[in-house]
């Protein structure tokens, strides 16, 4: 080897060297961290009725096609017949003041009959729920002590993606268990979560995590790990954490009410695709659609209309669909707001007084009745007929409106209509037309364009909705 390349072999080990030493230098402290904020961690465990014996998964039929991906981390002990009266149950939770309250997940206390906290130190106290609010999965839990140590809450908003994080908890019972990842990804909305905009990021969870806190480098709270995305109940690389300032908005309601009152203004939503955006003349897919106004609420009294489109609510634009439900929720009941919507091509301001968001509601069940004979397909490749007069009598239709028998096309049959929707109106270039009979239906999609995105308002049971479909290309 000549003194050259040796010069250059040497040069390049420096040069790792150099690099090795700054990355080590860059990496976080999780130890300093994890020494500091550890002592704040706590370890749940609850006895239950065998009525929390089941899926751990709150709010979800176990029929939902999503029920077998989001698990929550109460893990479920099959040595455990059903019947016996008792079931144990691991979850972890933190200490936000020094008087002994502490913050975990509604799921890991629900059915609780005994709650037991148990501190670093091995210090054991009987809980009691202050309060646990299902919606937003957070529950406020008080033990009989003082002088003890407790977190720092941070500002989830600051978080970017990338940053480096850390979760402590009891994955399977193992207590304080340290994991550490990045942000992935924030204002996550997951299905049937409408009130938190979670913070995924790519930390190991498991069951036993649950209630658990997210901290970042500052050692601040910036959530509670609470979902975890997952085909077998274990870690897969996605969890979900709600963050701070949504659990202690919560927190500082149930610990002065016990409960939480949440706002709401009685209109049924939609996320704006392009091609519905384009339907409405909107020059970009951002708001929320308004597919139903519920009669005698504040948005029916307001003026809201089917077909309006939110883009701005108290102030604070409606980027997504999911936005809108997180905002109204947040406003107190009773306060008056300004909305901005965009109806007919126009922007337009309405004020709306927010009522109070009741607890929900059991769905209704209604059966389809026999269908008359279809017209021929048009345009859409869509077949429709009158509706019956059962139909009629169950209000859906109001004085028109036409029931799908079948979809002959293929854009028909990759939209989101069903035989047995009934289309009530159609949307092109922000002109709505209401549908009173299958000849002037059929009159209405001839006059379209070959290949024009138009959008259709679609009954379906108890609930509207707006379906974009494509006319037939020549």
């Amino acid at each position: 080897m000549s003194v050259r390349v040796f010069r250059q072999y040497l040069a390049a080990f420096f040069f790792l060297v150099a690099a090795l030493s700054a990355m080590a230098r860059d990496l976080p402290d999780i130890a300093g961290l994890a020494e500091r904020q550890g002592l704040a961690v706590v370890n749940i465990s609850s006895t239950q009725a065998v009525k929390a014996a089941r899926s751990g998964v709150p709010n979800m039929d176990e029929d939902d096609p999503m029920f077998d991906f989001f698990r929550r981390f109460i893990p479920r002990h099959p040595s455990v017949p059903r019947g016996e009266p008792d079931n144990r149950s691991l979850g972890s939770g933190f200490i936000v003041s020094s008087d002994g309250y502490v913050l975990t997940n509604a799921h890991v206390v629900d059915g609780a009959d005994e709650i037991i906290v148990k501190l670093t130190d091995k210090r054991e106290f009987r809980a009691r729920v202050m309060g646990a609010d299902p919606r937003t999965d957070v529950a406020l839990l008080k033990i009989d002590a003082a002088g003890l140590p407790r977190v720092v809450l941070g500002d989830p908003n600051k978080l970017r993606v990338g940053d480096w994080v850390v979760a402590i908890g009891s994955p399977f019972g193992f207590e304080n268990s340290v994991t550490a990842g990045i942000v992935s990804a924030k204002g996550r909305s997951l299905p049937q979560e409408n009130f938190v905009p979670f913070i995924q990021t790519d930390v190991a969870i498991n069951p036993g995590n649950s209630g658990g806190p997210l901290f970042n480098m500052k050692g601040e709270v910036v959530g509670i790990n609470s979902q975890i995305y997952s085909r077998t109940g274990g870690f897969m690389g996605l969890s979900f954490a709600i963050p701070i300032d949504v659990a202690m908005d919560v927190q500082n309601q149930l610990r002065a009410s016990g409960r939480v009152q949440r706002g709401r203004i009685g209109v049924a939503i939609q996320e704006v695709s392009r091609e519905l955006a384009d339907s409405f003349k909107l020059s970009k897919p951002v708001g929320a659609l308004v597919s139903s106004v519920e009669k005698g609420s504040p948005a029916d009294k307001a003026g809201f209309e089917q077909g309006d489109i939110v883009l701005a609510f108290d102030g604070r634009p409606v980027s997504v669909s999911s936005d809108l439900p997180r905002i109204v929720g947040a406003t107190r009941p009773g306060h008056k707001v300004a909305v901005q919507v965009w109806r007919r091509g126009v922007a337009k301001d309405l004020s709306v007084v927010v009522a109070e968001l009741p607890d929900d509601k059991q769905k209704k069940v209604v059966s389809r009745a026999p269908r008359p004979e279809p017209a021929a397909a048009n345009k859409l490749g869509i077949t429709v007929v009158e509706p019956n007069a059962e139909q009629r009598k169950d209000g859906r239709f109001g004085n028109g409106g036409v029931v799908v028998d079948t979809l002959r096309s293929a854009s028909a049959r990759a939209s989101e209509i069903q035989s047995g929707d009934g289309i009530l109106a159609l949307v092109s270039k922000g002109v709505r037309t209401d549908i009173r009979s299958v000849d002037q239906f059929n009159r209405v999609v001839a006059g379209l364009e070959s290949g024009q995105s138009v959008t259709l308002l679609v009954a379906r049971g108890d609930f509207q909705t707006f379906v974009p479909v494509r006319t037939l290309e020549r």
